[in-house]
């Protein structure tokens, strides 16, 4: 495209080692910020959940990161749009952690920065990243019928003997939702206005509904609304899964230091595997990533 700048992009299928499952994520390639209505413009093409662009910065010795969704909002917190983009970088090749110590590595997210561990899988030599949340912070309750309102169910079919519909924050603040069992999680069709009016009264954004899994392979199997950002569904989301399992562990129904499993994405049959473990100062939220396609973009 003659004088127009071309910059370019990969689309990895994020908490995935095959492509066409997990999460899709554009991850877009640049050499600096760009104009805030060119990321919205870009994020609005794509289509996706969210749209990550990189570069790597010689001043501050680390990959940044920025992430939008289809609407223009602009996303805090390390989940797939984080650990997406660090995969990209890294299989692109680009030196990220070249200038940090291998005991101190971290990525840039919109001036903060995020801690970050990788290793390689033995087989493939492809990254599986973790990224550091902060430790779970319970905040309120939500009644539960509000919520079994808003995602067309009845308030017996939310497990409230065990849990209740709780907000939980580690980077974002999200509510736990627990239901009954897998198929009425998978039946639950939610009002999204609904759910708008909810983010709005109590101050928080997704609803992650999670029910416990008598498969050995995973702890839950979960699926995630949060249309005040954009998202009706979510195939795999690492914001809401650190919560998750913080919330698990201080409710004693799970141990910290142990490594779990969520399965996420199966109504839209992308499903996602999310590595997560409670430690005593921070969440690890993890997995890999796979690169399904490539380009440019030109602006």
């Amino acid at each position: 495209m003659k004088g127009r700048t071309a910059l370019e992009y990969y689309v990895l299928d994020v908490f995935s080692n095959k492509s066409y499952k997990g999460n899709p994520l554009s991850v877009v390639f640049t050499d600096g910020n760009l104009d805030i209505e060119t990321y919205k413009d870009i994020a609005k093409e794509f289509g996706y959940s969210e749209t990550s662009f990189v570069y790597y910065s010689k001043d501050q010795k680390a990959l940044n990161v920025r992430s939008f969704t289809p609407i223009g909002f602009e996303i805090d917190g390390a989940g797939h749009n984080l650990l997406g983009a660090v995969c990209g970088a890294l299989l692109k090749e680009i030196p990220i952690f070249e200038e940090q110590d291998e005991h101190n590595r971290f990525v840039i997210m919109k001036n903060s920065p995020i801690p970050i561990t990788v290793s390689f899988d033995p087989n493939t030599l492809d990254p599986i990243v973790q990224m550091h949340q902060k430790s779970a912070e319970i905040k309120r309750e939500i009644p539960t019928y509000k919520i079994a309102v808003a995602l067309g169910l009845k308030i017996e079919d939310l497990d409230s003997n065990d849990f209740v519909p709780t907000i939980v924050k580690t980077e974002v603040a999200h509510t736990m939702v627990p239901i009954k069992n897998s198929q009425l999680l998978n039946e639950c069709v939610p009002d999204n206005k609904l759910l708008i009016e909810i983010s709005k009264e109590y101050q928080s954004e997704g609803f992650y509904c999670f029910t416990i899994s008598p498969n050995e392979d995973h702890i839950v199997e979960t699926r995630f609304f949060n249309p005040i950002i954009g998202i009706n569904e979510d195939p795999a989301t690492g914001t809401a899964a650190g919560p998750l399992i913080g919330f698990l562990t201080q409710k004693k129904f799970t141990k910290s230091n142990h490594e779990y499993k969520i399965l996420q994405g199966v109504k839209l049959k992308q499903a996602s595997m999310i590595e997560v473990m409670n430690r005593a100062n921070d969440i690890l939220v993890g997995g890999s990533s796979v690169i399904t396609m490539r380009g440019e973009l030109y602006l």
